[in-house]
């Protein structure tokens, strides 16, 4: 990635998700996740981190819930996680994860879940029909960094098999492959 910082990184990844989020006029569309819908897209990415970090005492105010009110659960999480990752003394808390290490809330926040909001940008995009292009840069850069730990990611169980793209393929495609999206989903018709 980029010399950003973690908070300068999560304020324009999650602000295009937000337009992403913003912009999806039926919930209930399937998204590339096999099982999921939109509604189901934003739910993930609004309780599983609140929920990680809970686990080491950071806590999350209120919010509501993306089954009721997907809009307002997200703006009520991303303005969380930028109100932690921009105060200082909450960024550098060290976090201790058996299975990532002892980083702070601002490493931990870059490296897992501004990265899934990054991902599932693509995933509500393409489920609801918006716009779904990703920074060739960026992903060229994820699928690098990725293919060192490929083997725990696909451990993890939250990563499926690769899907085969061409050689030629661009950064877009192979970051998506990677993490075993098929870059060609489109929604069902109906």
């Amino acid at each position: 990635m980029d010399p950003q910082t973690p908070a300068d990184r999560h304020r324009e990844v999650a602000s295009t998700f937000g337009a992403r989020v913003r912009g999806t006029r039926d919930w209930d569309v399937p998204a590339p996740v096999e099982g999921w819908d939109a509604r189901a897209v934003v739910e993930h990415l609004t309780t599983w981190f609140p929920a990680f970090l809970a686990t080491s005492g950071v806590a999350f105010p209120a919010q509501p819930s993306a089954a009721e009110d997907p809009v307002g659960a997200w703006e009520a999480q991303t303005a969380a996680v930028q109100a932690l990752l921009d105060d200082p003394a909450t960024a550098g808390q060290r976090l201790d994860n058996p299975h990532l290490g002892s980083m702070t809330v601002a490493q931990a926040t870059d490296m897992i879940y501004t990265t899934d909001v990054l991902l599932h940008t693509w995933d509500l995009a393409r489920a609801t029909g918006q716009d779904d292009r990703m920074d060739p840069e960026v992903c060229a850069a994820l699928v690098e960094g990725m293919a060192g730990v490929e083997e725990s990611m696909r451990s993890s169980g939250q990563y499926g098999p690769r899907v085969p793209v061409p050689d030629d393929a661009d950064p877009q495609t192979r970051l998506l492959g990677f993490i075993g999206r098929d870059p060609w989903w489109r929604p069902p018709a109906g």
